[in-house]
């Protein structure tokens, strides 16, 4: 047993030191990260329709929020294991959140990258997983697999 979880750990350790070294090859390292999220969320707040959405959520914690997100990114991009939240519970309930709004998210996330992004690769890499993100969160707040039911369908 306590060789399977030597063996995890060297694994694990493996991934994310080729994940530092895939990332540190476009450029990025953990002051990016710290500004691509400073950079963005500011944005988020002086945007017309995603700030008041975000504000009514965050009003007071919005440095916890920028610890937070600092530490997703990071998490996703060198692999390491130190985001442990749960996106999908924390984006249930929001008031005013609606589909739309993540069309309007990763526009002005794509804006960010354009304006910040180190290299091209970079920025096609972030987008990638922003999108991906993006698509997670609408499937799981807005999807409703009864409308595709063609029984269910009006004929």
């Amino acid at each position: 047993m306590v060789a399977d979880l030597s063996g995890r750990a060297a694994h694990m350790e493996g991934i994310r030191l080729r994940a530092e070294a895939d990332m540190a090859q476009i450029g990025v390292d953990q002051a990016f990260i710290d500004r691509l999220v400073e950079t963005f969320y500011g944005r988020i707040q002086a945007h017309e329709r995603l700030g008041p959405v975000f504000d009514a959520r965050l009003a007071g914690r919005w440095p916890a929020h920028l610890a937070k997100m600092k530490s997703f990114w990071s998490a996703i991009a060198f692999k390491s294991g130190a985001y442990g939240g749960k996106p999908v519970q924390a984006h249930h309930g929001v008031a005013g959140l609606e589909e739309g709004l993540f069309t309007e998210w990763l526009a002005l996330f794509a804006a960010t990258l354009d304006d910040i992004a180190p290299t091209p690769q970079a920025k096609a890499w972030f987008m990638t997983s922003a999108e991906r993100i993006a698509k997670s969160l609408v499937l799981a707040l807005f999807y409703n697999p009864a409308l595709d039911d063609p029984a269910r369908r009006p004929s």
